[in-house]
């Protein structure tokens, strides 16, 4: 006589993540053994993979945080080791932002799979695509990274005035 053991959704969910997850281990570590790429790197792909896939199929949004940054960290130091070692400081420097940068926009880009669409990974995305563009572009970039430096408290004068006079007055 067999006692059949029944499994909970959540139970075949998670048993799931964890089948996946060895899988794109196992798969990664396997290639890694080709020397193409390095062990380091393989890890850092598996550990996003890991985050990226257990968010999806756990529908939760804030496990594709660490995944998304992991993946754009990994492929920010695969490009200034790989495909441009020979850039300078400011040039490699902007590449490993930009990618972060498509890291945050990836997290955007997954959150619907989690059921709703978050749009605030975009900002910091957007920020640091600015700032490595503007590594990217020289010394005007450079330039004008300098004067935003130096300028931007006046930014916060401003918005505090306008939540103080503005803000205030239309509450009255």
């Amino acid at each position: 006589m067999s006692a059949e053991i029944q499994t909970s959704p959540s139970t075949r969910r998670q048993t799931m993540i964890s089948g996946v997850s060895l899988i794109a281990l196992g798969a990664l570590l396997w290639v890694a053994q080709s020397g193409r790429i390095d062990s380091g790197t393989i890890f850092m792909i598996a550990l996003s993979a890991i985050f990226l896939a257990w968010g999806l199929l756990a529908r939760a949004f804030g496990l594709l945080i660490p995944g998304g940054l992991l993946a754009g960290i990994t492929l920010g130091i695969h490009l200034t080791e790989t495909a441009f070692p020979a850039l300078g400081e400011p040039q490699q420097g902007a590449w490993v932002l930009l990618s972060i940068a498509a890291g945050w926009a990836l997290i955007s880009l997954l959150s619907p799979l989690t059921g709703r669409f978050y749009a605030w990974p975009l900002i910091p995305g957007a920020i640091m695509a600015a700032i490595g563009g503007a590594l990217l572009a020289g010394q005007p970039g450079l330039d004008a990274l300098e004067m935003v430096g130096r300028t931007w408290p006046l930014g916060l004068i401003a918005l505090g005035l306008y939540l103080i006079l503005w803000r205030s007055s239309r509450k009255a």
